[in-house]
């Protein structure tokens, strides 16, 4: 078995790292799908700036969209990839493992 199997900071993401692509996975993991509006929305986010992240989160494979009509108007749904759901998940738990576990002996 390799050494990186055991490594979780394996799962260290440059890709889902930056804050606001952080952001965009951990919504589209929650919801499942999203309205590009929607997610701009929840962000906070400028529709340039929502479309710069998704555009790079696309490249890497991370996210779909998809364009239906709704209310006469063009939509954009988003949603994770299976890939880019594995690439989120594995990301936060290297987060985790970088931070280590709570200090019990710690209170703010």
């Amino acid at each position: 078995m390799s050494a990186g199997a055991h490594d979780p900071l394996a799962g260290f993401d440059a890709t889902v790292h930056a804050p606001n692509r952080l952001r965009v996975c951990a919504l589209l993991d929650t919801a499942g799908e999203a309205e590009f509006g929607l997610v701009q929305e929840q962000l906070g986010l400028s529709a340039s700036v929502l479309s710069k992240h998704v555009t790079v989160l696309m490249d890497a494979g991370y996210v779909e969209q998809r364009k239906a009509v709704r209310d006469a108007r063009q939509r954009v749904w988003l949603r994770l990839t299976p890939g880019g759901r594995d690439a989120y998940r594995g990301h936060l738990a290297a987060l985790r493992a970088i931070v280590g576990p709570p200090d019990p002996v710690f209170r703010p």
